[in-house]
């Protein structure tokens, strides 16, 4: 079955339009974007919620960043009525907007191209750019591997960092071994990486910690799935609509996969995992806590697995994790202040 266009594609190709023409830009900037693509295409003028949900996709995909840290801590907190409720009034809006929206936001092409400005006029050598990747990937997963860098579409693919991680290798700065089962001998991990991996295991005297339960961007590269990790199979559809795409979720418990959200939130898909009561149940409420605390908009479950969710056999356990029966499918809203 052919994946459904996402309705909110034409924002993000607004914000991405602004960003290419302006450069960097605050997000009163954006948002009179959004609000001129929304007349020009006789669309309904999006809410601040939904502006900052599209530009926050463009960041997980990799292709949005901003010249500070607060919008990222600002994710941990909740959302106000305002961000949620009615169409923003353009003319009141602050420059600096919601603390989500604070900061310059600007393409990841063009920061990359600024500090090589900022560098001076020359470019940086081939080994240079190798090295700055090898760093990048080092940083971002832990752990390096043959699979996780042909996940990332590097063109090249591993080949092309392998002679970088070799070198860091024999000078101490990273470890190589057989780190994690079944991703080949060729694993290079950062020396913290290995002690978090050797601690989890018990080698190192920690206690084992009770399960965590993670609601993840799907394309966050928190998520291992998709790139270093391959999605699990889930019966006759077969990975259909797993991808790490922008505005889908995944749900983590004790680091396997239980539920997947596609975009939009009208559509379900209960993996292997989920045939666990406690993880099922865990991964729901946890769903349900994403939305209370402002991480998640409002979510309309119509289908679980392809099929109508009121046929699927999560609807208990759907019911229990707060979610309310409607006309439509299993909806979960956040309560009103």
């Amino acid at each position: 079955m052919p994946e459904q266009p996402d309705a909110d594609d034409w924002l993000r190709s607004a914000l991405r339009v602004q960003l290419e023409a302006r450069g960097a830009s605050f997000y009163r900037d954006l948002l009179a974007a959004a609000g001129r693509a929304a007349v020009a295409g006789k669309r309904r003028v999006p809410s601040e919620r939904q502006l900052l949900d599209a530009l926050w996709d463009l960041v997980w995909a990799g292709q949005v960043t901003n010249d500070t840290f607060a919008p990222l801590r600002a994710l941990r907190w909740p959302r106000t009525k305002r961000q949620s409720g009615p169409r923003p009034r353009f003319g009141s809006a602050s420059r600096m907007g919601p603390p989500e929206g604070a900061g310059r936001w600007s393409l990841v092409s063009e920061a990359v191209g600024t500090a090589v400005a900022l560098a001076g006029s020359r470019e940086p050598s081939d080994t240079e750019r190798r090295h700055a990747l090898a760093t990048r990937l080092l940083e971002r997963y832990g752990v390096v591997t043959r699979d996780g860098v042909a996940g990332e579409a590097i063109a090249g693919g591993f080949s092309q960092v392998y002679p970088v991680l070799r070198e860091l290798e024999e000078h101490g700065r990273v470890r190589r071994g057989y780190f994690v089962e079944g991703l080949g001998g060729a694993q290079f991990a950062l020396p913290g990486a290995v002690d978090r991996l050797r601690a989890e295991r018990g080698d190192a005297g920690g206690e084992r910690h009770d399960a965590a339960t993670l609601v993840l961007a799907a394309a966050d590269p928190a998520n291992p799935y998709g790139t270093v990790l391959s999605w699990p199979r889930h019966g006759d559809d077969d990975r259909r609509a797993l991808a790490r795409a922008a505005g889908a979720y995944v749900v983590l418990h004790d680091g396997e996969p239980v539920l997947y959200l596609e975009r939009g939130g009208r559509s379900l898909q209960a993996l292997p995992q989920a045939a666990s009561p406690a993880a099922l149940d865990a991964s729901l409420r946890a769903l349900a806590a994403a939305v209370a605390d402002g991480r998640l908009a409002a979510i309309q479950v119509e289908r679980v697995n392809g099929t109508p969710v009121a046929e699927s056999r999560l609807t208990e356990a759907l019911t229990a994790a707060g979610f309310r029966q409607g006309y439509r499918g299993w909806a979960l809203r956040a309560a009103r202040a």
